[in-house]
C-alpha cells in the first residue's frame, strides 16, 4: 500500500468522485462528516487539515482524513465538533493501523467519535452508543414506535404544540431553507446555551462560524446544509442546523428561544423535522453520542462509535499519554455514573449563571 499526502483544496474531481463512491458503497460510512465536502469546506478554513489517500497499485484504495497539531499529534478534521470519524475505504481493506499514522507524520491519532468497523479500531478501544432517529420504516412508523416506547413523551408534546398554538398563534416549520438570517438567530441561541450550561461557546471562534455558513451555502444532491426553523405566528421559536448525506442527516446545532421554554419547542421541531425529513428521502437522523435527554426520549435506535488513540513507539505519544489519556478515563468516569453526571452538570450551570450575571 502507498500512502500520498495531500491538502484537501489538492484533491481533484477524480479523488473527489473517487471518495464519494466508496462512501455510497457501504452503510457505515453514511454521514456527512465523512464526506468530501466536508474535509474539503474545513480545509479552507484551517491548514492543519491533511488528507492521506491510500492506493493499492494504481487504484485508490481509501482516504484518510485528518488534522495534524504540533509534535505530530492528528486529530480528525473539526475535532470536538463532528459525531463521525474514521477512514472511507474499500470494503475488505487491510490496514496496519500504525503504519499507517506514520506514514501521515503523525505520532498519535486521538478520536472520541470513531465509526464501527474502522481498521484503526482494537479492543482497548471505548465503544459508546450514537441514538439515532430511525425512518428507514417511514415516518408514520416512527411514530408508531414512540407511542409504544415513549407514549407519554410523544402525546405531551402533541399537546403543547396545540397549546403553543392556542396561546401565541399559527406554527410554521421551514425546512432545508439557505437564509442566512434564521441562520445567526439559530446561532445566538446556541451562544445563550453554551453559556447558561458553563460551556465553551463554539460560535467564540468565527472560523466555525464561517464553516456553519459555507456548509448552508452547500447544496448538492450527495451533501448539503440543512436549515430549519419552527416559527409561532412569524416568530421563530426553534431550530437546527446539520448537514446531509442523500439518505442521513447528521443532528448538529438544535437550538430554541427560552421564552418559550415551557412549551418543549425543541421536542416540537424534532419532530417537525424528523417528517419533513422522511419526506425528503432522509433515513437516518444521527443524534450524536451523547446521554441528552431529549435523545433518549426521540431515539428508535442506535450506531456506535469508540474513543481512544493509535499512536506509534515515539517521545510525542508518551507525552501525549500523560496530558490526554488520564482526563479522558476520568471524563468517562463521570458520564458512566449518573450520580456524577449530574453533580458535574450542575456545577456547569452554577458557573454558566455566574459568568452571564459577570458579563452584564
Amino acid at each position: 500500500m502507498r500512502v500520498s499526502l495531500a491538502l484537501p483544496r489538492e484533491l481533484g474531481d477524480n479523488e473527489v468522485s473517487r471518495w464519494r463512491a466508496l462512501q455510497e458503497s457501504s452503510p457505515a460510512f453514511d454521514n456527512p462528516f465523512l464526506s468530501p465536502e466536508f474535509t474539503i469546506t474545513v480545509g479552507e478554513l484551517r491548514e492543519v487539515v491533511q488528507v492521506a489517500v491510500l492506493y493499492e497499485g494504481p487504484d485508490i484504495v481509501g482516504f484518510f482524513p485528518f488534522e495534524r497539531h504540533p509534535m505530530g499529534i492528528g486529530r480528525p478534521v473539526a475535532a470536538g465538533l463532528t459525531d463521525a470519524q474514521g477512514l472511507v475505504h474499500a470494503k475488505d481493506l487491510e490496514i496496519d493501523a500504525r503504519r499507517l499514522i506514520k506514514a501521515c507524520g503523525l505520532a498519535v491519532y486521538e478520536f472520541d467519535h470513531l465509526v464501527s468497523g474502522q481498521p484503526l479500531l482494537s479492543d482497548r478501544h471505548d465503544r459508546y452508543p450514537s441514538p439515532i432517529i430511525d425512518l428507514r420504516d417511514g415516518y408514520e412508523r416512527y411514530t408508531a414506535t414512540l407511542k409504544e416506547n415513549s407514549g407519554k413523551t410523544y402525546k405531551s408534546t402533541l399537546a403543547k404544540s396545540r397549546k403553543l398554538q392556542r396561546d401565541a398563534g399559527t406554527l410554521r416549520h421551514d425546512y432545508a431553507i439557505t437564509d442566512v438570517g434564521p441562520l445567526r438567530t439559530l446561532l445566538g441561541w446556541k451562544t445563550d446555551q453554551y453559556r447558561r450550561t458553563g460551556r465553551t461557546d463554539r460560535f467564540a471562534h468565527r472560523w466555525i462560524v464561517e464553516l456553519v455558513e459555507r456548509l448552508l451555502a452547500t447544496q448538492t444532491d450527495a451533501f448539503a446544509g440543512v436549515l430549519d426553523m419552527v416559527y409561532v405566528d412569524d416568530r421563530p421559536v426553534a431550530g437546527h442546523f446539520g448537514v446531509r448525506t442523500r439518505t442521513t442527516l447528521a443532528g448538529w446545532f438544535p437550538a430554541y428561544d427560552t421564552r418559550y421554554a415551557k412549551y418543549s419547542p425543541g421536542l416540537i421541531h424534532h419532530l417537525a423535522m424528523a417528517e419533513r425529513a422522511a419526506a425528503s428521502g432522509i433515513q437516518v437522523i444521527d443524534m450524536g453520542r451523547g446521554d441528552k435527554e431529549y435523545k433518549e426520549k426521540l431515539k428508535n435506535g442506535e450506531l456506535e462509535v469508540a474513543e481512544g488513540r493509535v499512536a506509534t513507539a515515539s517521545p510525542a505519544a508518551g507525552f501525549h499519554w500523560m496530558m490526554r489519556v488520564p482526563v479522558r478515563k476520568t471524563r468517562a468516569t463521570v458520564m458512566a455514573n449518573p450520580l456524577l453526571l449530574k453533580t458535574a452538570d450542575k456545577a456547569l450551570k452554577t458557573y454558566g449563571r455566574f459568568r452571564t450575571v459577570i458579563q452584564r
